[in-house]
């Protein structure tokens, strides 16, 4: 379930609009790619609804809801349920056309980059 909660994998709020969309617009119809000191890579899907779907560096399917607050990117997780657990990572200040790092739920450094279009590298 950790894997699910990728930076994105991302104290997020109900289902809202993000507190600041412009800085995430150009992911949506786009995949956000967090790769792992492994190489395993996970893939987070933003919907402008602020819902999101996402597949763990284990293929382990997730959704839930994200909001942007304070320059950070913050996902809640309802499926499978992350017992109200939140994760957040802060977000480049160039926009999300530049690589940038992170830290994943598990604490392990990630490299996060936005791909063109539905992405899932490698599956």
């Amino acid at each position: 379930m950790r894997a699910t909660l990728i930076l994105l994998a991302l104290a997020v709020a109900p289902p809202c609009a993000a507190a600041e969309p412009s800085k995430v617009d150009e992911a949506f119809g786009n995949t956000i790619i967090s790769t792992y000191p492994d190489g395993r890579m996970a893939e987070l899907w933003l919907v402008a609804d602020g819902s999101y779907t996402a597949q763990g560096r284990r293929h382990d399917p997730s959704r839930g809801h994200w909001r942007v607050t304070d320059g950070k990117m913050c996902l809640k997780q309802s499926h499978p349920y992350a017992f109200g657990v939140t994760y957040c990572v802060p977000l480049p200040s160039g926009g999300l056309r530049e690589s940038w790092t992170g830290k994943a739920y598990t604490g392990e450094a990630i490299t996060i980059h936005l791909a063109q279009g539905h992405v899932v590298p490698g599956r």
